[in-house]
């Protein structure tokens, strides 16, 4: 029986203090300065050799807060064994796929997916989630039950808004990717998880896409997938009485991390129908957090990150 993201996530979390106990350090150390605000890793260039050494969970019971550069390890990461951060290569660890949050309590967890909302825009700032190949094989069929998010407090955005904008419902986690379960297609659902999308392009080079990205996950066992409107750079049209945001720009990343040769891509495309092959859309993935000002895959060991960001290529898809 397939569980969803949430649970597995609380799974991860029981399994931590089982796997310190056979191998990871019980104390992590983290570094502070007299009058800094920010706990860091040792070699952070912020530090400038003038570190003082405390234990993490002292440095976050006196306030501090992890340096966004260095990205120490916080309260609600994994554990650490040696500084590296532990990271299963193996099936079914989703909590991978989640951009970094300041605030870990703000993100929504579905069945097979987890979201960040902005309230601002009436939808999510991102989707993220693991597909793995027996996803895709999945028999339930789309609910089309759309309707507004009651985990989100603020009030999400609602049928009304939609109707007559000339705009489609485009889902960003995609049904056919949830549809191993009952639970978890109808999840895909909720308005958290629309943006308005013109219809030629959701129908065509976003539904290809979501194809591409699907035929992705079977040929490499397990596929790490992040996916949301390009909400910077200005104002939007609103739709609506919620004024939901119309996107100008997608975005989509990629991380195949289970192997043998690791590997990651990013995709930026224009709201709006296009003839053009998939390829025309690719971009490093850190383009895509150029533009969005998102942080992916922050989990994964610096070094690791780096090159897997950095460069792309698309025909080794």
């Amino acid at each position: 029986m397939k569980i969803g993201l949430y649970k597995r996530y609380i799974i991860a979390l029981l399994l931590i203090p089982v796997l310190s106990n056979i191998c990871f350090s019980e104390e992590i150390t983290v570094f502070i300065t007299k009058s800094g605000s920010k706990y860091h890793r040792e070699e952070c260039p912020v530090l400038k050799g003038n570190g003082i050494p405390v234990d993490l969970a002292e440095a976050i019971s006196r306030g501090y807060e992890p340096c966004l550069r260095c990205k120490p390890p916080d309260a609600t990461s994994v554990n650490e064994y040696e500084g590296k951060p532990l990271v299963f290569q193996s099936y079914g660890f989703e909590e991978l796929a989640l951009p970094y949050c300041k605030n870990t309590a703000a993100i929504i967890h579905h069945h097979g997916y987890s979201l960040l909302y902005s309230e601002a825009d009436e939808q999510a700032l991102w989707v993220a989630y693991l597909l793995t190949c027996d996803e895709t094989e999945g028999e339930h069929d789309r609910t089309d039950n759309f309707r507004a998010d009651p985990e989100i407090l603020t009030g999400s955005a609602e049928l009304s808004d939609y109707k007559g904008s000339g705009y489609d419902r485009g889902h960003l986690a995609p049904a056919a990717d949830l549809k191993w379960s009952s639970e978890s297609i109808s999840d895909s659902f909720y308005l958290s998880n629309m943006s308005p999308q013109a219809p030629g392009f959701n129908r065509g080079i976003w539904k290809e896409l979501e194809s591409w990205v699907r035929t992705k996950a079977v040929e490499n066992f397990e596929i790490y997938v992040v996916t949301g409107p390009v909400l910077t750079g200005g104002l939007f049209n609103k739709i609506g009485k919620n004024n939901v945001s119309v996107p100008d720009y997608y975005f989509k990343v990629i991380l195949d991390y289970f192997g043998p040769e690791k590997k990651a891509i990013g995709f930026i495309l224009p709201n709006k129908p296009s003839n053009k092959p998939l390829s025309e859309f690719s971009v490093s993935v850190d383009e895509v957090e150029e533009i969005t000002g998102i942080d992916f895959f922050f989990m994964l060991e610096e070094n690791i990150e780096s090159n897997l960001e950095s460069d792309f290529d698309f025909t080794a898809w």
